[in-house]
């Protein structure tokens, strides 16, 4: 059993948050023969034999995994919930776990943008781990996503089911996108089920003293596709799905009265300066703010990860 499983299993055990209630919501499930089974999951290696579902079928078609620590950095959190909002935002599903940190962050962002989101689940679907998540989860499922399962409803997670649900997560996935993963770790395994299906890892990469990016360093020095802006995970979800995001003028929104905007519209500033200048408190909150503004036209993020006025906003003046 690696860390990460140890981990996994002291949490369980030793949990003293309450039985969060059922999900609420249309409950299916769907055997290998039927004809709704998702195609990508039939390929993969030891493929599930049933999937309980709560939510819509509709929600299990290939998208693109985002996966990340745990206990993750501000860093990790921040990214893995930027990345989720510009997949979400074009029309791409974002899958992952549901696990604290960097996963909570990604279906989150996919929310936030509108988006649709799958997270599979360890255990069964009527024993949500975390507990902690359970508004997440039923938010997942009341905005057309599901929360899914190979086991059966009230099975409680053990350590060993992680491993084996990480290979559905990659399985539905045209790409796993790593932000923070350690070595070894959950989060690795993930990327391991990836290239085990045949499918694309991409990676952020992270400082190499921080043990949370080490695996997503390793990936990237092994061959992954490294993702260091915008521009670059635009470019790989064109290569995946066809889809890109193109800035229109006549849809950016009206330039909000905001302390923050104007800054950056004198002078573009990395989110790491907007922090030291004061203009905010919060690294996850400040990539949050700065992904609503650039997908509503008024901010860019430019290739040496400075954000400022964006193209659409300076013709639309």
């Amino acid at each position: 059993m690696n860390a990460t499983e140890q981990s996994e299993k002291s949490h369980s055990m030793a949990s003293h948050e309450p039985v969060p209630p059922a999900l609420a919501g249309n409950r299916l499930e769907l055997t290998s023969r039927d004809p709704r089974f998702p195609e990508a999951l039939r390929t993969i290696p030891h493929p599930p034999k049933t999937l309980r579902i709560v939510g819509t079928e509709k929600a299990l078609q290939e998208g693109i995994s985002i996966v990340g620590a745990r206990k993750a950095t501000p860093y990790g959190r921040g990214c893995a919930r930027h990345f989720a909002e510009i997949a979400a935002s074009v029309g791409v599903t974002v899958i992952s776990g549901g696990a604290l940190g960097c996963d909570s962050e990604a279906h989150w962002g996919a929310l936030d943008a509108g988006g649709c989101t799958v997270a599979f689940l360890g255990g069964g679907c009527d024993q949500l781990y975390p507990a902690r998540n359970a508004k997440l989860f039923q938010r997942i499922v009341d905005s057309g996503g599901a929360v899914v399962s190979e086991r059966d409803w009230g099975e409680p997670p053990m350590p060993w089911m992680f491993r084996e649900r990480n290979r559905l997560i990659a399985g539905l996935s045209k790409a796993t996108l790593v932000v923070e993963a350690g070595l070894p770790s959950g989060t690795f395994s993930t990327a391991d089920e990836a290239l085990a299906a045949g499918r694309d890892v991409l990676a952020i990469p992270g400082s190499i003293v921080s043990p949370t990016s080490a695996g997503s360093n390793r990936l990237i020095s092994q061959g992954a596709i490294p993702i260091i802006d915008d521009e670059s995970f635009e470019s790989a979800l064109s290569m995946l799905f066809g889809s890109l995001r193109h800035e229109d003028a006549a849809n950016v929104h009206a330039l909000p009265d905001d302390p923050l905007i104007a800054a950056l519209m004198a002078n573009p500033m990395r989110p790491d300066e907007i922090i030291a200048e004061g203009l905010h408190d919060s690294a996850v909150g400040l990539m949050r703010e700065l992904s609503v503004h650039e997908r509503n036209g008024v901010l860019s993020r430019f290739p040496d990860g400075r954000y400022g006025p964006s193209q659409a906003w300076l013709t639309r003046r």
